[in-house]
Formats: C-alpha cells, sequence, structure tokens
C-alpha cells in the first residue's frame, strides 16, 4: 500500500505546540475530548441514518470503546459512528482550512490559560491526545464507502496517510503513550476520567476486559474471565431530572456540547409540556466564543427530536442576537426524517424560539436586578450582540434597552444602564445625550463632549459598531429622545445654566465673532457645511459635527470603512466664542486686510477639528506649511 507522508498546515503545528503546553497541567482532558469527539460521529451517523437506514443497519447499538493494551503501551478509543474517508481525514486532522480560521487565530494570544480556553471551540480538541502520546494512530471507515484509511503523527509536523483494513464503520484511534504516562492504562484511572468527564455522554463508554494478573495458586479454570464494564450512565443529560444532577456534571456537559474548557456563566434547565413539548439546556459561556463576530452570525445550539441529533446549524432555533448562547434543545413534535426547508418554516421551531428567547431574558433581568457586578462580567462579554436584537427585534426591544449597559462621562468605569440615566438627568433636560466612537479613551477626550462636562450633564459613552446603528432605529427610551452630542445643534445652557459666571471666560463681541464666520465661510467654502458658533465646546477652540439632518460623525466612517460611497461629507465647523484663539481671530477679523492675513488660519482651525476627530488632513503639506508660518509669525 503506498504511505502519503503530508506537512501540517502551519496553524496547526501553532495549536499543536499550544495544546502540548497549555494542557499538561490537566491533561486527562484529552480523553474528555476524544470521548466527546466519538460521541459527535455517533450523533451524525445517527443523523443520516434517518434517510439512508442501510447506513447502520448491520451495527445499530452506537458506542465508544476504551481498549488498553499494557504490553504495548497503547490506550485506544473507537467508535462505530460516521467515519471518516481520506480527504475528511487531511481535512479535520491535518489542517485548520474552514470559516473563522484567520479571527481564531488572531485570537490566540500566546497565554496558555487563555488560548486552551479557544482550542476546544474550534473543533480541535483531537490534538491534546498529543499532550500524553509520542504517536497517533486514526483508522476510520466512512459509513457507506469502501476503503478505510489510517492517519499517522508523532505531532512534530508531519502526518501519513495509508489505505488501511477496517471492515466496519467508524474511527479508532490508538494513541502511543509517553513512558511517562502509564496511569491511562490503569483501568481505575480510565473509570476516574470517564465518570469525571464523560458520564453525561448519551451513548455507552465502554470499557474493554482487561486482564488481572493471576492469583499465585490459582489455575486458569478457575480465574474469574474479565467482563466489559460500562463506565458512564449513557442517559442525556437534559432528559434527567434537575434535582439528580449535579453542578459538575451541567459544567462537562457544557464542555462537551460546546467543545469549550471555561465555566459557563449561566445555566438554564427547562422542561416545557403542553401542546408543544420540548427540554432546554442551555448555557451562557464565562468567556466570548472566538467567532462570535463571524459574518454568517450561526446558532450552535443543537437540535434533538426525541433524544436523535438532528442539526447544530438551525439558524431559525434562537434569535442571531442570542447566538453565544451553548446547549440543546430536544422537541417532541417534530418528525425525525424533518427536512431542512421544514424547520425553517416550523410553527413548532417559532414558539420554542419565542419561548427561549423570553426565558434568556427574563433570567438575565433577574440577574441584571440582583447581581449587578456579575451581569456587568455577562455584558462586557456578549453586550455588543445583544445591542444587535435592539436594532433587530421589535418585539423585544424595549426589554432589551433596559438590559443595556453603557459607560458614561461621570461614572468612571462602572456601567449605568437607561434607567440610572434618565433617573439622574438635569431639570429641563429632555433628551438622553451620547456619543459613539471606536476606543473609549478617545471618546472621552471628544471636544463636543466639554460643554457638556462643564455642566454636569451626564453622556453616555458608546464604543461597539452596532451601536450607531441601533440608535438611529430607537426613537425613545421613556419618552426621551436619544441625541448624539455630536450632530445637530444644542442649548445647554436651558438646561442647566452655571450658578455662577464669574469664572466663566467672556466671549468675543457678537459683531467680531459674525466677521470671523462670514470670513471663515468664504474662506473654506464647500470644504465645511456651515460655520457657527456653539456652547457645546469649553476648551478647545473649534469642533467638527453633522448637521441635524446628515448622518453622524462615526457612523459615516463606519459606512466608509466598508467601502459605501458617501458622497461629499462635509460637516459644520463650530467655534467657540470664548476661546482666546477664536476671540483674537475675532478681533482681526474686523480689521483690514483681514480676508488675506486670516486665510490660513481658517484653514489650520479646519485641520484641528479633523485631527481631534481622528480624520487624516487632506493636504498634509499644505499644512505643514500653514502651520510652520503661523509659527515663524509668532516666534520668528
Amino acid at each position: 500500500m503506498t504511505t502519503e507522508t503530508l506537512n501540517f498546515q502551519a496553524e496547526t503545528a501553532k495549536l499543536l505546540h499550544i495544546v502540548a503546553n497549555a494542557l499538561y497541567s490537566e491533561k486527562e482532558i484529552f480523553l474528555r475530548e476524544l470521548i466527546s469527539n466519538a460521541s459527535d460521529a455517533c450523533d451524525k451517523l445517527r443523523y443520516a441514518a434517518l434517510t439512508e437506514p442501510e447506513l447502520m443497519a448491520d451495527d445499530a447499538d452506537l458506542q465508544v470503546t476504551l481498549t488498553v493494551d499494557a504490553e504495548a503501551k497503547t490506550l485506544t478509543i473507537a467508535d462505530n459512528g460516521i467515519g471518516m474517508n481520506r480527504d475528511e481525514l487531511i481535512e479535520n486532522l491535518g489542517t485548520i482550512a474552514r470559516s473563522g480560521t484567520s479571527a481564531f487565530m488572531d485570537s490566540l494570544t500566546g497565554e496558555d490559560d487563555k488560548d486552551v480556553a479557544l482550542i476546544g471551540q474550534f473543533g480541535v480538541g483531537f490534538y491534546s491526545g498529543f499532550v500524553v502520546s509520542k504517536l497517533v494512530d486514526v483508522t476510520s471507515h466512512r459509513a457507506g464507502e469502501e476503503h478505510a484509511w489510517t492517519w499517522s503523527s508523532d505531532g512534530l509536523g508531519e502526518f501519513t496517510i495509508t489505505e488501511a483494513e477496517q471492515a466496519r464503520r467508524g474511527t479508532t484511534i490508538t494513541l502511543h503513550l509517553k513512558d511517562e504516562e502509564g496511569e491511562f492504562l490503569e483501568a481505575h484511572r480510565l473509570r476516574s476520567v470517564v465518570k469525571r468527564y464523560s458520564d453525561h455522554i448519551a451513548i455507552p463508554v465502554i470499557l474493554t476486559a482487561i486482564a488481572a494478573d493471576p492469583v499465585e495458586g490459582e489455575n486458569d479454570e478457575e480465574a474469574e474471565e474479565p467482563q466489559d464494564e460500562k463506565l458512564n450512565e449513557a442517559s442525556a443529560l437534559w432528559a434527567r431530572n434537575k434535582s439528580d444532577i449535579e453542578k459538575e456534571q451541567y459544567t462537562e456537559f457544557y464542555h462537551h456540547v460546546a467543545h469549550a474548557f471555561d465555566e459557563p456563566w449561566s445555566t438554564v434547565h427547562v422542561r416545557a409540556e403542553g401542546k408543544i413539548e420540548y427540554t432546554m439546556l442551555l448555557f451562557i459561556p464565562g468567556t466570548p466564543p472566538f467567532d462570535l463576530f463571524h459574518p454568517d452570525r450561526a446558532s450552535k445550539l443543537k437540535l434533538y427530536v426525541k433524544r436523535v441529533f438532528i442539526t447544530d446549524d438551525c439558524e431559525n432555533l434562537i434569535p442571531s442576537y442570542l447566538r453565544f448562547l451553548r446547549g440543546v434543545v430536544d422537541c417532541e413534535d417534530l418528525p425525525l426524517n424533518v427536512s431542512r426547508e421544514l424547520l425553517q418554516n416550523s410553527p413548532v421551531l417559532n414558539h420554542i424560539k419565542n419561548a427561549l428567547t423570553k426565558r434568556i431574558l427574563s433570567d438575565l433581568e433577574k440577574k441584571a436586578k440582583k447581581k449587578p457586578e456579575d451581569y456587568a462580567v455577562f455584558w462586557k462579554n456578549f453586550g455588543a450582540v445583544m445591542k444587535e436584537g435592539i436594532y433587530e427585534d421589535y418585539e423585544q426591544r424595549e426589554r432589551l434597552m433596559k438590559l443595556a449597559r453603557f459607560r458614561s462621562t461621570t461614572q468612571g468605569d462602572d456601567l449605568v444602564s437607561l434607567e440610572d440615566y434618565v433617573s439622574r438627568m438635569k431639570d429641563k433636560q429632555t433628551e438622553i445625550y451620547y456619543v459613539t466612537g471606536d476606543d473609549i479613551d478617545m471618546v472621552r477626550k471628544s471636544p463636543q463632549l466639554e460643554g457638556y462636562a462643564a455642566r454636569g450633564i451626564e453622556v453616555m459613552l458608546m464604543t461597539d459598531a452596532v451601536d450607531d446603528f441601533w440608535v438611529r432605529s430607537v426613537t425613545d427610551f421613556d419618552g426621551k429622545p436619544m441625541k448624539s452630542v455630536t450632530q445637530g445643534g444644542t442649548a445647554l445652557d436651558d438646561i442647566a445654566p452655571e450658578e455662577s459666571s464669574e469664572d466663566k471666560p467672556e466671549a468675543a463681541p457678537e459683531g467680531d465673532t459674525s466677521s470671523l464666520i462670514v470670513l471663515l465661510k468664504q474662506e473654506l467654502g464647500e470644504a465645511v457645511k456651515d460655520v457657527r458658533t456653539t456652547d457645546r465646546l469649553a476648551e478647545s477652540p473649534v469642533c467638527l459635527v453633522a448637521d441635524e439632518a446628515d448622518i453622524d460623525i462615526n457612523l459615516a466612517k463606519l459606512l466608509k470603512a466598508q467601502g459605501q460611497d458617501m458622497g461629499p461629507n462635509t460637516r459644520v465647523l463650530e467655534i467657540n466664542p470664548r476661546h482666546d484663539l477664536i476671540k483674537s481671530l475675532a478681533k482681526s477679523a474686523g480689521e483690514a486686510g483681514a480676508t488675506d492675513r486670516l486665510a490660513d488660519a481658517a484653514h489650520l482651525l479646519l485641520d484641528q477639528a479633523r485631527i481631534l476627530e481622528g480624520d487624516p488632513v487632506p493636504d498634509p503639506a499644505a499644512f505643514a506649511r500653514r502651520l510652520s508660518q503661523a509659527m515663524n509669525a509668532k516666534f520668528g
């Protein structure tokens, strides 16, 4: 038989290194991962057999088998599931050529404890076998196909593929254990690991008979024949009574169903009875999945019908803004041979989706009220996704807005709700003020916030990309409209007049200011939409804002970054009539020759406003020339 030698994909080699180091302190997890993969293979076969019953006609009893060969120092994990052919072995074990690869690799930090939490999510728990093995052989026979194949590697850079002899379908993984890993050849050790990590697996995990050393004086006839041993309960965990399930069992089932290593933040186990019967066992992860913001926004919940796995890609099972949920939904009222078309239009699934959504939101509301610190952890992990629901789910919008949390200009790093904000609004304040941006530190420094801060008016700080979209779809909260501080005009002195104006700088005379505005408009022309004075500035001389009817500044940046043609994107230049620079320019604006003398100053003001917004200066050479001339005039 011909043996092919192939190289691991570069990312796979990196993962092998991470797994070998990160899992070393908990190396027994390899058995959990391999048993979990075997269980998934059996689920896939059972689903395929719904339309092709011949695939499992000759061997309908699905199971995972552990076999020890103490002399050869091997541990074998075998299943009679769907199996893999040659191409699938190469794709699944030798490469990571699938959607989300780049996002996954970018998410790796180099810190073992963080990286290991991501490894299982990407479906590469198989590589944990190399933690205890010097060589791994995988022989697999795809159900319904003729040939079997063996994949073999020492995990150091290459692997081989050879045609093999294996009559039955399924996959057999043989671990050639390192010399120091003899504990995994002992029956009591395997029992302990399986009981701890895999008791929830819904198919039997069998330890084949391990012959005990003969007792002195006992002949072969007297020796008791060793028996195969079932190591797990082999019943669907979600079908058991909640009172019979320990917290540790829920955690290990979460690890299995989510391919995760972290602790679940929350667990929801519900059995619904009535016209429609179903069970939900759902988990909110403790850490965000690496592909949380992948464009396909796919659900990872597993749908079962009468304990039979159907799919883990059912887009109508949960709204996309809850896609971080992991777990299972088992329905009694769908046909086993349910088609994808039926799933997309099923009133049964619509009912479950609505009930699931309401239950999760209800649990989050309770957590937000009773354990705000815990809820803050959840929001930091998944708030950006939840806010997609404010934009998309009109029916649940009000509840989602109450669940939303934000930073603000007056509360430091604490998260605040919209209800908190409204309770602190100033007298005569009728609007909820917010500002959007990419970075919290940059947003805090926005010049448009100065006037609000000087008057003690709270502004919500929003830094998720979705914020620019949902605020445009929401008319108000609790009757208070949402108002961007970088769009439209202001009337701040009407909201919160200052108690004392003794320390307040005097504004430039109105006539001088008007002359300066005329000069700026004339010189800047179509580079600005308008020039006007403002009370939103306190320390800065100028800023840019969007006109009331135009797209807000940060949203325009986002759309442009996505390749959308925004056309002319001129802004309103606002000037601070109390700033010394503006007062000086205003005084000069009424003098003879001001147009020529202040022409460069006009462009420098506009470029300064652009820089404050993080925008590029359109003509760096002209900017540098004007700045040099201004400095020379001052110091030359």
